[in-house]
Formats: C-alpha cells, structure tokens, sequence
C-alpha cells in the first residue's frame, strides 16, 4: 500500500513537471504568433510605403520625360528663332543702313529765305538737306535712310531772329518747324526750352547711343559753333572706326578747338545754312540814337547878346550816299556853339532841381506785378537745398496743402519744415517760371512770374530759367542765361 501512495506521487510530479513543460511551451509559442504579427504588420506598412514611392517616382518620370521633352522643343524653338535673328541681322546689317543728323539749331542756323517761307520753307529745309546727305554717300544712296534730328529753344532763337532782322515775326519759326518735320517722318525739331546743357547732353546721348549701332554708318554733326564739343570728340575719337564716321557740318566757320581734333567738316553753306552769327542789331539801332542829337547840335543856331539867331554852319559837307556812324559823325561834326546870354542866371537851389526831376516808375513786368518778396535764411536755404533725389521737400504739398498724388508722388511729405524752411521752399519754386507767365490768374502759385535774382540790374542767377523780358530793362547776366545767340 506504502508503494502505490509513492507511486502515485511520482506521477503526480511527474503531470506537474509535464503541466510546467506545457505551459512554457504554450507562452513560446504565443510569444511567436505576436512576434509573427507584428513582423507581417511592419512589413506590410513597408510594402504599402514602398507601393506609395514607387507610384510617385513613375510619376514623377513621367513628368521629368514630358518636362525634358519640352525643353528640347523650347530649345529647339530658341536655336531656330536665333538663326532667324542671326539671318535678319545679317540682312538689317547690309540692307537697312542710315545716316544721323544731329544739329545744334541755336547756332547752326537755317538761310532766313527758308525760314522766312515759314511750313513751305521748313519742307524745303528738310529736302534740301536729305539730297545733301544722300549726294555724299555716292553708290549707296538708294539704300540710305536718312534721319535728322535738330535742338533748339525754339522761343529763345525766335526772339533772337527778329532782333536781327532776318524774321519779323516769332511764329514764322514755329511754321517752319512744323513743315520740317511734315517732309519726313525721319525728321524732327526738338525743342530743349532754356539751358544750352539741354541741347549739348541730348546731342552728345544720341551720338553715342547711334555710334553703337552698326546700321549707322556715318554721324554728322552740327556743332561747328561750340569749342565745347571737343572733349567729347577727342573721347569718341579713341576708337578709330568711330572716327571715320563722324563728321561735323559747318554753319559758321568751325572752331579751331574742333579742327585739332582732326574731325571731317562737311560744309552745306550754298543752299542750308547760314555761314555768319545773328547779331542783335536793335543794340544797334539803340546806338545810333546819339548820332541824331549831335546832327541837331550842329545846326543849333548861334545867339549873341539877344540878337536875331544865326544858323551854324558846318565845316564838312556830307556825300548824300555816305554811310552815317556814330565815330564819323563825331569826328566830322563842327565845334559847338558859344552862347553868351546878357543876364547872368540866377543859382538854383539843388533841393528844388531835384524836386522838380520826375521819379522814375518802379518796372513793372506785365499785369500780374511784382511777386511778393520773400525773406529767407541762408542756414534754411542751404538746409533745404542739400537734400537729394527722394529726400527732396515737395512743392506742392508744403505751399499749397497735401500733396494731389499721395503716396504716388516721388518727394517727401512727412518732413515738418520751420517757417524759415517753408520761406526757403517757396523761394526756391519760386526760381522756376510760371508757364502762363504775366497771365497766370492763380491766386497762390508758387512759381516766378519774373525773374527774383536781379540785384543791382545783375541777374545773379547762374542758369536762369526766365527769359529777357522777364527782368528789367538793361539786366545784365552773371552767366551765360540761355543760349547766347549774338556771340
């Protein structure tokens, strides 16, 4: 009995020893069907990204293929467009030559007969001037464009014409440039208003701008007046092709300055343009004035002792076609009279002589009057005047009230002046001229309505913008005002 109660132990032990065994072998094997699951989860999600880049790459092949396609079309499109270019300007080069004017019209002067005929005069000009340019380029001429370009202060030189004598009205110019420019479209009067820096920059701007371009295959200038050009062909001139192909065209004999750079000189003189300056010749007929007072003084008649007065009679008899002078008639003119009164005059008091010497009118420049002066302060002016481009105070918004253009407008507005900056501001609009002139009826405007730098009859201005009836009669110019016709 003893026996059997052992053996049933061992079994026992045994079943719990198997039972053990069975347990760990059941967490084995659970602990692998997890491991399993999350190996064929993980690897699902791989293929799953795997799947997703592969589609995004064929996409994006496909786009890299149709994009490179496109670019070898592009490319082929620019490559053909280039040769078609290249063939054009091959053709441009060798078919479509020009020939450029560029004249400075405030002294290279068109013949008054043509200026005189006013648009039938100005077509004239043109023709005759493109028949000129063309007759120098021989063989080529059928195949040469020619095209002409002349700046000028239009009113300035119109002025000076009548005071010569050559026009006896302004507008007979402005006619002129009107049929200049009808003869052909190639053909243009520029006018530059006040300033002879206007005409030079453009001229110079053009003639550089013209030389860089292939189809221009001669540049004339019309310049033979101004030593000034000669730096800037001297500069021109460091390229030899370039100077083969300028050429000035003299109105008036060209300077030496321009000789010495060795420049070709075209002269037109015959049928275009005037070989011989304005002169001023009002000056003139001003000046003959004292001529007549002494012709008076010589016929004065002698008065002796209250006696019945006598003619005075000249020494020197004139020829009836001699021509009168001032100088001649001084040096021909007979000594003058001796008047002897019988009662010696009474001394007057210089207090009453100049009582009774009328006061000169104040000059008055037209019906609007004298602008208001205005003080200012040199710290203020100079303030004002050294700011720069954008920094600049708007006219506009600090004299008349805010500014129309708003952010648009390319000064400054939120600068706070002092009254001294305000007086310096309004002074300096004040150097421009109003463009309605004497006639401007605006009751604030801030421009000039004559010039306000005369001091002393000199305007001090060293580039005044207004013009000679602008200021009193006789000023006299610190600096070259506008172009100096009568030079």
């Amino acid at each position: 009995m003893a026996a059997s109660e052992s053996d049933l132990m061992a079994f026992y032990q045994r079943f719990q020893t198997l039972s053990l065994f069975n347990d760990s072998s059941s967490r084995l094997i659970e602990d692998l069907l997890l491991y399993s699951k999350n190996v064929v989860d993980a690897l699902r999600e791989e293929n799953r990204s795997l799947t997703t880049q592969l589609t995004d790459s064929q996409l994006d092949l496909e786009h890299a293929t149709r994009s490179r396609r496109e670019l070898q079309q592009q490319v082929a499109n620019v490559e053909s467009r280039n040769r078609d270019l290249a063939a054009d300007n091959h053709h441009l080069k060798n078919n479509n030559p020009f020939v450029v004017a560029l004249i400075d019209g405030d002294c290279c002067l068109f013949k008054e007969d043509l200026v005189r005929q006013g648009v039938e005069g100005g077509k004239k000009a043109a023709y005759a001037l493109r028949s000129a340019i063309l007759e120098q380029c021989g063989d080529f001429a059928g195949n040469m464009e020619v095209i002409a370009k002349v700046y000028a202060n239009l009113g300035g030189l119109g002025k000076a014409m009548r005071r010569n004598g050559c026009l006896e009205a302004e507008e007979t110019l402005k006619e002129f440039t009107i049929g200049f420019t009808q003869g052909k479209a190639t053909f243009d009067f520029v006018d530059v208003g006040h300033g002879k820096e206007r005409a030079d920059n453009k001229i110079k701007e053009t003639a550089k701008w013209n030389l860089r371009n292939y189809n221009c295959k001669q540049l004339l200038l019309g310049i033979s007046h101004d030593a000034g050009y000669a730096p800037f062909l001297d500069e021109l001139f460091q390229d030899e092709t370039k100077k083969r192909r300028v050429t000035v065209i003299e109105g008036v004999p060209t300077v030496r300055e321009l000789v010495a750079t060795g420049v070709n000189i075209l002269n037109f003189n015959n049928d275009i343009f005037r070989s011989e300056k304005l002169v001023d010749k009002t000056a003139l007929r001003t000046n003959i004035a004292p001529l007549a007072t002494t012709t008076a003084a010589v016929n004065t008649p002698t008065v002796t002792n209250g006696n019945i007065p006598t003619p005075a009679s000249s020494t020197t008899s004139t020829p009836a076609n001699a021509t009168a002078s001032y100088a001649g008639a001084i040096g021909n003119a007979s000594p003058p009279p001796k008047i002897t009164l019988p009662i010696q005059p009474r001394p007057v008091n210089a207090n009453a002589r100049a009582s009774a010497t009328p006061k000169q009118p104040a000059w008055n420049p037209g019906p609007r009057g004298l602008d208001p002066p205005i003080k200012i302060s040199p710290a203020a002016l100079e303030s004002i005047k050294k700011r720069k481009d954008n920094n600049k105070l708007c006219n506009n918004h600090y004299l008349r009230g805010p500014c129309s253009k708003g952010d648009a407008c390319c000064f400054e507005h939120k600068y706070k002046p002092s009254k001294d900056e305000i007086d310096a501001i309004a002074f300096l609009a004040r150097l421009n001229p109003c463009t309605s002139g004497q006639d401007c009826d605006v009751q604030d405007c801030i421009y000039g309505h004559h010039c306000p730098s005369v001091k002393d009859g000199v305007c001090t201005h060293p580039y005044c913008k207004f013009e000679d009836e602008d200021h009193p009669p006789g000023t006299k110019y610190r600096s070259t005002k506008t172009y100096d016709y009568f030079s």
